[in-house]
């Protein structure tokens, strides 16, 4: 049996990537991290903190995050919470005035694959 090969857990500022939220746990493996591999079609590597406009958008365009789904473990989100979102649905809330901000050093290099790091650090989360 095959395992999957995860990617080397590397942030956009070059780094070590830090967890993004273990209350609700999330990332494409569940560790907490936006950890990414070659399985993960939908590039769950943008850690952000999750708005109410986020939740209504997404909802609207078909991938409710604030629904309980207790059977999937997944406890609904609110806003506050930090959660791995998929890159391209990021990019796609940036183009409709969207999008929520980004905590870089818990983002994984390769949403650069799909975002430009000048967009990750326009939306960066200043931690003073």
């Amino acid at each position: 049996m095959d395992t999957i090969k995860q990617d080397e857990s590397i942030n956009v500022n070059g780094d070590v990537l830090q967890p993004c939220s273990n209350d609700p746990v999330t990332g494409f493996f569940r560790d907490g991290c936006c950890n990414t591999c070659a399985e993960d079609v939908g590039s769950h590597t943008v850690c952000v903190e999750m708005t109410t406009e986020f939740l209504d958008y997404s909802r609207f365009a078909g991938n409710d995050l604030s629904t309980p789904h207790p059977g999937a473990g997944f406890p609904g989100l609110k806003q506050g919470d930090r959660w791995c979102l998929c890159a391209a649905r990021w990019l796609e809330a940036y183009n409709k005035g969207m999008a929520p901000r980004i905590f870089l050093a818990n983002t994984h290099i390769k949403a650069t694959d799909i975002i430009p790091i000048s967009l990750l650090k326009e939306y960066a989360v200043t931690i003073s």
